[in-house]
């Protein structure tokens, strides 16, 4: 591709080049020409280009490009087009909220293309061939005029991540489940009035957000034992059932808030792995009290016409809530120690060792002990068993337990909640497949900035008074992050550049702006407002 820059540039300095009628002549100097000959890449921002028939380098901000070259097709080895309104990837990237309304067919010939990114342009279809792309992974078509999907559109068998949220759909394709490596699908603020049955028998699916849709009945997931988390707020749900629950053996978040349930079942017991639950601005009267039984560490009632909790407990908070529903279950209810074991240890807390989570759950569970350290049989009683999660909340510890680390090639979620932790160790950072981290602090702690791997990171209801923007950046896996009910007075607008985020949460903290209207609108509401507030 540099050959062909350089032919060209010799035929004509700015042939290729079309630029605004009052920019004529000054947009592409010929040095800049010469330049890219040597480097291999074109930087051409801020320069009003309204079309490129050619190029082999960087296309940065601030363009309006209307349509996409046919030259495209022969970026044979392209690995990544970005099309976003940010920044700039690889080969090409037009961003800066472009007017796409087409794709060239001709984009089909980008075999080797891995990410694609599309948001925020003004497409109404996807072209016919689009389904070459074999090995795409990452897929953002959010913020777009579309209003159907080819059922051809499914063959991206590796595709892992696709993003359709803000679009105008009013159905998916049954052939979605042919996406078999697909873990993150966003239809966010879209017209979805039904789900298809096809899409429970994605095994592969971990994040599923239909949020702002127009369902009215939550859709059932008997083969998707990997989904994580399931966010069906504002929409038009009516019911919620056991055979809605039944089959979501590892759900961490569960939103249903504003909907129009009416009650909850017993049968939501069954989500022991349940960490967050929003049942905010429904019509539930009751809950069951069994509902107390879960390891709750959030949980949204605000906006129920609620009877049988008092006002004041409610607002204490969820383990307060919890602590009550509890309280009420019947004495006489089978008691579950059969799956506890008394050790021969003599701490003042009587600890057990729950050795059915251990084998069953793959849970390392030594919490609400009131301890100030782990006892070595604790991490001896794990033996040869896979342990996936660890439990040491609610205790009194003061530092990361070391043995930890005898964890780290197999743990992903550690919950250190409520202790007395005023430092995090290095220890952490050697866990090499954590994704989730539940703390309690008054400052984020910077080891939590090198773990490249974290995806959710839980830390509202603590003091925490600002963030590192900056370093939250690195962290590239990070898709949500808490920050509920601390002491932030501010939030730096450089926050806006953490675009992987899919859940941020801001409420609850001292801060003027973004005003509430904004945090009301979502995650990407709020990125896209801070990220229009950086100082130029």
């Amino acid at each position: 591709m540099s050959r062909r820059l350089n032919r060209a540039t010799e035929r004509e300095p700015r042939a290729g080049f079309r630029a605004e009628r009052r920019d004529c002549g000054a947009s592409v100097p010929q040095g800049l020409l010469k330049a890219a000959r040597k480097s291999g890449q074109l930087n051409l921002s801020g320069r009003n280009l309204s079309e490129v028939s050619w190029t082999s380098g960087r296309i940065i901000h601030d363009n309006q490009l209307t349509s996409l070259p046919s030259a495209i097709k022969e970026l044979e080895n392209l690995q990544k087009l970005n099309v976003r309104v940010e920044e700039i990837a690889f080969i090409l990237s037009i961003k800066s909220h472009n007017k796409l309304k087409i794709l060239p067919e001709e984009i089909a010939n980008l075999r080797n293309l891995k990410g694609l990114y599309l948001q925020h342009n003004e497409l109404t279809c996807i072209p016919e061939g689009f389904e070459q792309l074999f090995n795409l992974e990452d897929l953002d078509l959010s913020n777009n005029r579309l209003t159907t999907l080819p059922t051809s559109f499914s063959s991206l068998f590796s595709l892992v991540r696709l993003n359709l949220s803000s679009n105008q759909l009013k159905s998916l394709p049954a052939e979605i489940s042919g996406m078999k490596r697909l873990k993150h699908l966003d239809c966010n603020s879209n017209l979805l009035e039904t789900i298809p049955p096809e899409l429970a028998s994605m095994e592969s699916l971990e994040l599923l957000y239909l949020r702002r849709n127009k369902l009215r009945f939550l859709p059932e997931f008997p083969s998707c034992k990997l989904l994580k988390e399931l966010h069906v707020g504002e929409n038009q749900i009516e019911m919620l059932g056991a055979q809605h629950l039944k089959h979501l053996n590892s759900i961490l978040v569960l939103d249903l808030r504003d909907n129009k349930l009416k009650s909850v079942p017993d049968e939501i017991t069954l989500l022991q792995s349940l960490e967050r639950l929003d049942l905010s601005n429904n019509d539930i009267s009751s809950l069951p009290y069994s509902l107390g039984k879960l390891h709750l560490k959030f949980l949204a009632l605000e906006g129920n016409p609620l009877r049988t909790i008092r006002r004041e407990i409610i607002n204490k908070g969820t383990q307060e809530v919890l602590k009550y529903l509890r309280s009420k279950i019947k004495d006489d209810e089978p008691n579950q120690s059969d799956s506890v074991v008394e050790t021969a240890m003599t701490l003042p807390s009587e600890s057990r060792i729950n050795v059915h989570a251990i084998v069953t759950l793959k849970m390392l569970d030594y919490s609400d002990k009131q301890t100030t350290l782990i006892p070595d049989e604790v991490f001896d009683a794990v033996k040869s068993n896979i342990i996936t999660s660890v439990n040491f909340s609610k205790n009194q510890l003061c530092e990361i337990p070391k043995r930890i680390v005898e964890l780290k090639e197999m743990v992903s979620d550690v919950n250190l909640s409520f202790n007395k932790l005023s430092f995090i160790s290095l220890e952490l950072c050697m866990l090499q497949k954590l994704t989730f981290l539940d703390l309690r602090f008054k400052i984020l702690p910077e080891v939590l900035y090198r773990i490249s791997t974290l995806e959710t990171i839980l830390i509202s209801n603590n003091q925490v008074g600002s963030v590192d923007p900056q370093k939250m950046k690195t962290m590239e896996n990070l898709i949500t992050l808490d920050l509920q009910n601390n002491d932030l007075l501010q939030i730096p607008p450089e926050l806006g550049n953490c675009v992987s985020l899919r859940t941020l949460l801001l409420d609850g903290n001292p801060f003027r702006v973004p005003r509430a209207a904004i945090l009301m609108k979502g995650t990407a509401a709020i990125l896209e407002y801070l990220r229009d507030r950086i100082p130029t």
